[in-house]
Order: structure tokens, then sequence, then C-alpha cells
């Protein structure tokens, strides 16, 4: 496993760390055994993994407990406990989102008491809600830091503009967002404002939700309850697309010695600015295998071929 720091903080974090959506995420995925969950949280903790991401609307809130619980037993230096708050989800599992000063300290103060510790390395600010200051949120969130709360303030799923009014102090530490080899929105505008600001940036996603984990098919069927039915990339004539490109990776891949999904996770790796990627993950063998990622060193060669692929 490799290291790099949030270099405004000055934290150290795997560049690879672990997302927990399918542990205790239930309103996500249909059919989680919590007990599998806390073990893949293990897992990844014993295989050098330091950098745990969650946050209070998996479950909801059943993650951070779930995870909170695992803590416990590993000392409080070995882990980077990444969090979010600013969606609330009703009995119905209909979500709004919530960036008042007030509500985020409560989903903070909250999200401290689920997983039972005395401060959350980085929180974000999980979505902007539309027409909600985003300079007020983040100055609770500096509140916050100052009391002790938080280490590092961090913002997800922005655009180049709203990033910039959440930055407008200087503030923000982390971005986290969707970034992989089927989705490259951030290339061309957060990005290199991110190197310009010194702000790390974590992408989720980078298996683009399963499709670059080699293994779906054209006959692939999402449970009805999953999250992904919503997802731009599994859409009828997108999927089928992806999976074309995906073949050809596999040649790549083959190459490398290794994985599709592990080539997936090596090129975001490879791009300037990418401070650190999230895989999830259902299966110990999955995660296990993702870590791997962090051992692949692309040439310019690959990657010139990868980018006539993708």
């Amino acid at each position: 496993m490799n290291y790099t720091t949030i270099e405004k903080q000055g934290i150290s974090i795997s560049t690879i760390g672990f997302g927990t959506n399918a542990v205790g995420g239930h309103n996500l995925y249909e059919n989680l055994n919590e007990e599998e969950g806390k073990e893949l949280v293990r897992v990844a903790l014993n295989n050098r993994v330091t950098l745990i991401d969650t946050a209070d609307v998996y479950g909801p809130g059943r993650s951070e407990e779930l995870v909170g619980e695992v803590l416990q037993s590993f000392p409080r230096n070995q882990y980077i406990l990444a969090t979010k708050g600013a969606r609330t989800v009703n009995d119905q599992g209909q979500s709004t989102v919530n960036n008042e000063p007030a509500f985020l300290r409560s989903a903070c103060e909250a999200s401290l008491q689920r997983l039972g510790l005395d401060y959350i390395d980085i929180y974000y600010i999980h979505f902007p809600e539309p027409g909600a200051s985003l300079e007020l949120a983040v100055a609770e969130l500096v509140k916050l830091k100052q009391e002790g709360k938080i280490k590092a303030i961090g913002i997800s799923n922005v655009s180049l503009s709203q990033l910039k009014e959440a930055n407008s102090t200087g503030d923000i530490d982390v971005v986290q967002l969707e970034y992989n080899m089927l989705n490259r929105d951030i290339e061309s505008e957060i990005l290199p404002y991110c190197n310009v600001h010194q702000i790390a940036v974590v992408a989720y996603g980078p298996l683009a939700f399963g499709i670059l984990g080699g293994k779906y098919t054209k006959e692939l069927k999402l449970d009805a309850g999953d999250w992904r039915n919503s997802v731009d990339l599994f859409k009828d004539g997108n999927f089928q697309a992806n999976l074309s490109k995906v073949e050809k990776l596999k040649e790549i891949a083959k190459r490398k010695d290794t994985t599709v999904g592990n080539l997936a996770i090596a090129w975001l790796l490879a791009q300037k600015g990418v401070t650190a990627v999230i895989p999830g993950g259902k299966k110990t063998a999955q995660i296990l295998e993702n870590f791997k990622a962090s051992e692949i060193k692309l040439t310019t060669e690959d990657l010139a071929d990868i980018e006539e692929i993708v």
C-alpha cells in the first residue's frame, strides 16, 4: 500500500481507501449482511488501508454505527475516518439536502455519537443545497474544526462554481467527486483548480460502480432497490457501450498481469491531482483484490493505449 498526504492539513492517508456504502447501507442495497460488512472494514484496516469513508445517509446512520463498532478495536492513529452530512432521509426513503449551519453541526455531532469517536478526521458537506450559502456552511465547519470535532473540511458532489464558493476563504481541504475511466467530467476544470489551490481530490466510483470490475455482462439486471438504477452509466445503450470498452481494457490488463478493475484504479492514481481513490465492495476477496492496484505502475504507452479506448 502507498500513502500520501492531504496537503493543507498534513494528514497521511492510504492512496486506496475503503468506501462503506455497502456496510449497513440498507437503503442503497438489498440483502446486506451486517456482520460481513463489519468484517470488510476489519480486512481493510488489517491490510494497511488507513482511509475509511462513510456517510450518515448510508443506512441511514447504520453504516456509521457498524464502522464505529469496528474502529473501537483499532488504535486511533491507525485510521483516518471520513464521513459526510447534509442529507436527511424520511420514512419513505426520500432524501432532502440541508446545508444550514445549525443542521450541519447537529449532523456532525450525531455522526460522532454513532461512530463513537471524539473527532472526525475528514468531514464533508455531502451535497450542496440549491440556493443555500456554501460560505456560511463552510464557516460552521470551521467552527467545528476550531472546537476539535473535525480535523479537515471537505465537500462532495460539487460543480466548479460551487467549489469556488465553498473555498472562498481557502478552508476546503478535500473534495470528493465521482471520477473514473467512463466519467471524466472533473478533468477539464475542477482538477486544475484543486491543483492550484492545494485541495486534495478523493475519487469515488473508481470502478464505475461495478462496470469496470470486468465481470458484468449485457444480461445484468440490477435489483429493484439498487441505487445504481438511476446512474447514467447503467442506462440502456450506455451500459452496453461501456461493456465494449471494458472488453478492450481487459487486453491491457492482461498485458500488465492484472485485472481490469485494478487497471482502472491504477489509472486514476496516475492522474495529476488525484490524491486517493475509495473503491467499495461487498466481498472480502473483492476488496483485497482492489488493494493490489497500488502496486501497478502504468507507462506512458499504457496510458496512451487506455486513452485511445476510453
